[in-house]
């Protein structure tokens, strides 16, 4: 394991961020205080409990998982990219450094990245909502996994696109969608039943839920689903980028 390539690779990419402070970490705090004080302190207000939690503490799992979904996947997304829109990938490609070596480095500071801003929107929601955390342990490894998932995605997503603007069309038109319709605001137990049966088949319910579940010990199905289908989706964006790399798809055309 070339240790060397991985940590100059991970901290490129740190640094990148911390170039760009404003825009890969104020703005989506910013952002996500936002959906707090409409969400969680105006209207929470007005709206009662679900499932014995305040509207506003109910959302805040659904919330972070909103931004940390759409961060990640930007953050893998990018940091593959534009080695590719600059030239430089040959130069990685022709390097001595394994797949993997490159994969950990690359998704390691993306998920990296994520992680600082859950935390952050964490903090942040302590100002406009109380809420608790019934099982810290189970919320990192959550936190965690859906960083690691989503920059995975996020990194095939960097490697499909040929331009700034395809990069943005998975996250766009589907990712977010089904990030809103997979119970980030409401119980999907609320739903009439053929919609709970539709909504099952939404990635993004289980990594919602399962979240909510260390939050407040609630939960609509067994939160070891949630945990199966994190690892599940992992395995398989690992196949894929595996697949990727071994075929040199839209890296060395």
């Amino acid at each position: 394991m070339n240790l060397y390539a991985i940590r100059a690779i991970y901290r490129f990419e740190m640094a990148r961020t911390f170039r760009t402070v404003t825009q890969s970490i104020v703005a989506p705090v910013l952002t996500t205080s936002l959906y707090f004080v409409v969400f969680g302190s105006a209207i929470g207000g007005r709206v009662g409990g679900i499932e014995g939690v305040s509207y506003g503490a109910f959302i805040i799992p659904g919330l972070v998982m909103l931004s940390m979904l759409s961060e990640s996947i930007s953050n893998g997304s990018f940091g593959i990219y534009l080695p590719k829109w600059s030239g430089t990938i040959y130069e990685l490609l022709s390097a001595p450094v394994a797949p993997i070596e490159v994969i950990i480095g690359y998704v390691g500071a993306a998920a990296s990245k994520s992680l600082m801003l859950g935390v952050l929107m964490l903090a942040t929601a302590r100002f406009f909502v109380p809420y608790e955390i019934h099982h810290p342990f189970w919320m990192l490894g959550f936190l965690v996994l859906t960083a690691i998932t989503a920059s995975t995605f996020g990194f095939i997503i960097g490697i499909w696109a040929d331009s700034f603007q395809k990069l943005q069309i998975i996250p766009v038109l589907v990712v977010t969608p089904l990030t809103f319709l997979g119970g980030s605001f409401y119980s999907i137990s609320m739903l009439p039943p053929i919609w709970q049966k539709i909504t099952l088949a939404n990635p993004v319910v289980y990594l919602v839920n399962g979240f909510r579940w260390s939050f407040y010990g609630v939960s609509d199905f067994a939160v070891g689903t949630s945990f199966a289908v994190i690892l599940t989706i992992l395995a398989l964006c690992f196949a894929l980028i595996w697949r990727i790399f071994v075929t040199g798809y839209k890296l060395k055309a």
